[in-house]
């Protein structure tokens, strides 16, 4: 395991030799939109939380960085094992530095709030994909009671006792997913009943309430748009096992397809992927799934395919640059509609660096696909973008280099040691 010190990927880039098709077995990590606010969970428990297959990213060790900071002690006791305890309740406010680099962490409001009273986080960072605010975040943590209020960039909440509430958590583009696990969080340790409606239903919520039930919290409705958390005195840390995950199954099933390869993924949650297998089906793609398995049998060139991104059960955002890049080369025009983060396009004119004919129009682009992409420099400007560029570089003739190495390094895991291990011609270097 690296430390949370070591390069983050900023002063290094990728060197990629591209046409090469992907052949081989790639298995598939811990799932970091699960991990990352079950840690944060684990400062609502007493005693000691177990966390297995926690994959090593840097957006982990971020976090372990602003756990550490607010009095827990963090320790990988193990491949993928992350031992987590308070130790120390004194502190509420992590530092800038780590807050700044990761949207995620502003999971921590709600379980400070809930187990210590009060919260002070600074706004935080992350993928440049467009506006995201924290409204409905401060709106549910209001309802419980809290209150809330932002000075000087920092997000100030307090609260002696939060108490249950009914509301109701929709946004302008559907549930929040953040906002959805905080109050969800700061509701196990609230007096009486919180329901929330319009809950987000996605995997890794899922995967949040299971954690949280495992340590003594009561919330049912799990999987569906209203969530019911009847309040408890107290949590006990556990051993928790995360989902694996299915952004990165996606994105080396894209990968495959882009290359005309042939990839099986090993310890994939099929049964979280409904909306994402179909897309890959349809684009001529042979996918066949056995339980945690899948097999990804690519067409001699992709066919065009339309899609717009929805809320879980919904095709994800986050593997919509990918299949960008899949569809660049497709047999004919796609259209993509981007219906969560309408912003989602930093990745359309590094993808046409690379020749592809792609053109924006408000939260739609249309993809014409061409007969091949051609080898160039192109920078991954936040953590999907750059997974759709490495396919895209993968699938090119010629020389690519990528940076931005630190987008890319938040989200995937060993991604260079995976994608050797299929055949890809695929290094780092520093810059």
């Amino acid at each position: 395991m690296h430390s949370k010190d070591d390069k983050d990927g900023k002063d290094e880039e990728l060197l990629i030799e591209g046409g090469t098709p992907l052949e081989g077995t790639i298995p598939i990590s811990g799932a970091k939109n699960a991990a990352l606010p079950i840690m944060a969970a684990s400062l609502l428990c007493e005693g000691t939380t177990t966390l297995k297959h926690v994959p090593d990213l840097t957006d982990v060790h971020t976090l372990t960085g602003v756990l550490e900071d607010i009095g827990m002690r963090t320790e990988w006791t193990g491949p993928q094992t992350l031992e987590l305890e308070v130790v120390d309740e004194g502190d509420c406010h992590p530092a800038y530095r780590f807050v700044r680099e990761m949207r995620a962490s502003v999971c921590v409001l709600g379980p400070l709030t809930a187990r210590r009273g009060r919260a002070e986080v600074p706004h935080p960072g992350g993928c440049d994909i467009g506006a995201r605010p924290l409204n409905l975040h401060k709106k549910g943590l209001r309802k419980l009671g809290a209150d809330v209020r932002t000075e000087n960039g920092v997000i100030y909440v307090s609260a002696p006792q939060l108490e249950g509430r009914r509301m109701d958590l929709s946004g302008p583009f559907g549930s929040t997913v953040l906002g959805t696990a905080n109050v969800m969080m700061a509701a196990t340790l609230a007096e009486g009943t919180t329901v929330i409606e319009q809950a987000a239903c996605e995997p890794e919520i899922q995967d949040l309430a299971c954690f949280l039930n495992a340590c003594g919290a009561s919330i049912s409705g799990i999987g569906t748009g209203e969530l019911t958390i009847e309040g408890v005195d107290e949590l006990q840390g556990t051993s928790y096992s995360i989902i694996s995950d299915r952004i990165e199954a996606a994105t080396y099933a894209a990968a495959a397809i882009a290359t005309g390869g042939r990839v099986t993924l090993k310890g994939v949650p099929c049964e979280h992927m409904s909306a994402t297998i179909d897309i890959l089906s349809r684009t001529g793609a042979d996918v066949h799934t056995d339980s945690e398995t899948m097999k990804i049998d690519a067409p001699a060139r992709p066919q065009p395919v339309s899609f717009s991104t929805r809320p879980y059960p919904g095709l994800p955002t986050d593997v919509h640059p990918q299949m960008a890049a899949v569809l660049s080369l497709a047999d004919g025009e796609s259209i993509i509609t981007e219906n969560v983060h309408p912003d989602r396009f930093t990745h359309v004119d590094e993808l046409n660096r690379l020749g592809a004919d792609i053109s924006r129009n408000g939260n739609s682009a249309t993809l014409r696909g061409v007969d091949r992409l051609s080898g160039a420099h192109v920078t991954a400007k936040d953590l999907r973008a750059g997974a759709g560029l490495i396919i895209a570089c993968l699938a090119a003739e010629g020389t690519s280099t990528v940076d931005g190495l630190d987008q890319v390094d938040r989200g995937y895991e060993q991604l260079v040691e995976k994608l050797t291990g299929v055949g890809a011609e695929i290094r780092r270097r520093p810059i």
